[in-house]
């Protein structure tokens, strides 16, 4: 070891016996490495390494497939008009209150994916072309609808689409109905294998400007020669496009057999997919569904969510009139929605004509719309042998029903004397999505006094002894459309007493009767001697006993109930006071006899013609205002009322004698009114 390190006599020197030094030692270089040579092998396995790869990245880029649709995932950019946004005037005559829509906006349109030529375009086993889908005219409209906030998920857009000529030509009747109406932005999307241009589509069906229509070419290009498959997927993906630009708040398509199968099916899976309340309109809709072109993109938007129920209190001995109330029923339009459910609660003894006659009813009728072919008839038929109290009876008839949904279901009440216009459901499903789910409704919460809307007008008042006069028109300054006709023509109206005969009940209204009575049968229990606040009956016997129950609760609340104008009344629905029949519960107490009016008829016509206002509701600050007992008030009025009868109630009926003024002023519940330490 000694001798390896004295043969080098740099390794046998320390570090420290070399002195540093100012000037660095002079050194000759000695020797130079030399440059590393890649061996042969290394260089050849590289080359073959690049040569592999570069291969790879071909075959990979030519097999990338080419027959998915355009995805356009830029933000839209769109002119507005102007400087911040303010839209410029012109346009297509929109009022200033809407935004003005530009159908030629200055914007460099979104470059349509055209099909490689390398590739060629490829044709389907029957010779249709089935190449890349590609939408040639539909991005510029799209684009230019920015100032109709098609890109918010709220807003008043409502879509109309099409596939073939023939159902094109039946819903841009209605289209251009709903776009004069000024209450919505009205878009018509045309897709199918058509080849004729849009601007003649208008010109056909006598189109003009004053429609206030927003076309859409949703076609794809070959559509004429394209492939049923292609068209269908085409279909698929233009309601993506259009909703990714639009979110439409209900979208229109014709049911009938003009149609195409192939674009209802593709229609109805994409909607559901993305949300979008469908209405598919049977044949016929521009003459029996002409009252939806009154109603804005809201109430579109909850036709699907809308729940009705018939519900029908049969006393014994009223066989004539339950089979005519029955008939009359399954000559209905329901046309509208699918067919209510209707329950009909029988006596113990079911009288043999009434039996005869349900053994062969067939609900829903022959002719309503079921796809599902399912039965929607209850019968409930009574065990009890007696004859049913008050209580009893306002039990057993409340009880039977429930909504499943207190905002979009609600139960229409039947009384067997009445007679029902074909047109009934019509008007009942108007006023609902109207006065609790259009815009205006839902802003200013008309449904939070909203009892019940009445399809016929009542002779008398509740003590059904005292005649009843509908009031004269009212006269608004602030008026939003002011009344064309004069002040004594006949007007809707609404009033705090409700109704029994023909009358649709909300379902939150309907949940609070529930509850309101419960606590009354509660506090009535656990008494031996009634309140005094109850000293008789302010609705006559000739009512059945649950109607009691809800004056007092919209006495309360400051409920009302909705009331058709006498001319609108006569084509909705007739009591029969001629063959008037007794409520179970006071059979023994009241006669039967006729009170004096003679035999109504129903009157005929369309139903937008018996309406005021061009067929148009009437807002609920335009109409006047009735309190309990018949007097025209005001809301103001109404609320005080209400507010002193609610604490009168407390005080005597809801165990709350001990609380002040200020805790004995009204709440927001029923619950409110008790002062039960139960709950």
């Amino acid at each position: 070891m000694v001798s390896l390190f004295l043969s080098n006599e740099e390794l046998g020197k320390k570090n420290d016996d070399h002195k540093p030094t100012a000037i660095p030692p002079i050194r000759a270089p000695q020797w130079n490495a030399s440059a590393r040579v890649l061996p042969r092998k290394l260089v050849f396995k590289r080359v073959a390494i690049a040569l592999a790869l570069g291969v790879f990245v071909f075959f990979f880029v030519k097999n990338i497939p080419t027959d998915y649709p355009i995805r356009d995932h830029r933000r839209p950019v769109y002119d507005t008009g102007g400087p911040g946004g303010r839209p410029r005037p012109g346009g297509l005559g929109i009022p200033k209150s809407m935004p003005q829509f530009r159908p030629n906006p200055k914007i460099p349109p979104l470059r349509p994916k055209i099909p490689d030529p390398a590739f060629g375009p490829r044709s389907a086993p029957d010779g249709g072309y089935d190449g890349p889908l590609t939408f040639p005219h539909l991005a510029v409209s799209l684009q230019a609808i920015y100032e109709t906030r098609g890109t918010w998920d709220v807003n008043k857009n409502v879509l109309f689409a099409a596939s073939s000529l023939q159902s094109a030509a039946a819903l841009l009747p209605m289209a251009c109905q709903m776009g004069s109406e000024l209450r919505s932005y009205v878009h018509f999307a045309l897709m199918g294998s058509s080849d004729m241009g849009i601007e003649e589509l208008r010109a056909v069906n006598g189109i003009d400007d004053s429609c206030q229509i927003i076309f859409h070419d949703a076609r794809l290009d070959h559509s004429s020669s394209s492939t049923q498959t292609r068209l269908e997927t085409g279909a698929s993906h233009a309601l993506f496009h259009i909703h990714a630009y639009m979110h439409p708040q209900a979208m229109l398509v014709g049911a009938s057999i003009a149609e195409e199968g192939y674009f209802l099916d593709a229609i109805s899976k994409k909607a559901r997919a993305l949300g979008i309340p469908l209405l598919q309109l049977p044949e016929g809709s521009p003459k029996r569904l002409a009252w939806m072109t009154k109603l804005d993109s809201s109430s579109l938007a909850s036709w699907n969510k809308i729940s009705i129920d018939i519900l029908i209190q049969a006393p014994p001995g009223a066989s004539g009139n339950l089979i005519r109330l029955l008939k009359s029923l399954s000559a209905a339009d329901f046309s509208g929605g699918p067919t209510p459910h209707l329950t009909i609660e029988l006596p113990h003894v079911v009288d043999p004509p009434t039996a005869q006659f349900l053994e062969s009813f067939q609900w829903p009728p022959a002719g309503a719309y079921n796809p599902t072919r399912v039965r929607q008839l209850t019968l409930r038929h009574r065990i009890p042998r007696s004859s049913l109290t008050e209580e009893e009876s306002s039990i057993r008839f409340l009880e039977s029903f429930w909504p499943s949904d207190p905002h979009y279901s609600h139960v229409l009440v039947l009384s067997p004397h009445v007679e029902l216009s074909p047109k009934f459901y019509h008007y009942l499903k108007y006023s609902v999505l109207e006065y609790m789910n259009s815009a205006v409704a839902v802003i200013q919460e008309w449904d939070s006094r909203l009892l019940g809307i009445s399809l016929d007008l009542p002779s008398t008042h509740l003590n059904a002894s005292e005649p009843f006069t509908p009031p004269s028109r009212k006269v608004s300054q602030d008026a939003i459309k002011p009344p064309p006709a004069e002040a004594d023509d006949p007007t809707p109206f609404l009033w705090q007493a409700p109704n029994s005969n023909a009358v649709l009940y909300t379902g939150l209204k309907w949940v609070e009767l529930h509850d309101f009575v419960s606590r009354i049968l509660a506090l009535q229990h656990g008494t031996t001697q009634p309140p005094p606040f109850f000293p008789h009956k302010v609705v006559s016997k000739r009512y059945p006993s649950w109607l009691e129950h809800a004056l007092e609760l919209s006495r309360a609340r400051g409920y009302w109930t909705l009331y058709p104008s006498s001319k609108t009344a006569r084509n909705l629905a007739v009591a029969h006071h001629e063959l008037y029949k007794a409520p179970e519960e006071y059979e023994s107490e009241v006669d039967n006899k006729a009170d004096g009016v003679g035999e109504a008829m129903l009157a005929t016509g369309p139903l937008l013609e018996s309406l005021p206002n061009n067929g148009n509701l009437l807002p609920f600050n335009e109409m006047p205002l009735l309190s309990w007992d018949g007097r025209v008030t005001e809301v103001g009025e109404m609320n005080e009322d209400a507010a002193e009868y609610t604490r009168a109630f407390r005080q005597a009926v809801g165990g709350c004698e001990k609380l002040d003024a200020v805790e004995l002023a009204p709440g927001k519940s029923v619950k409110d009114l008790f002062c039960s330490r139960d709950d």
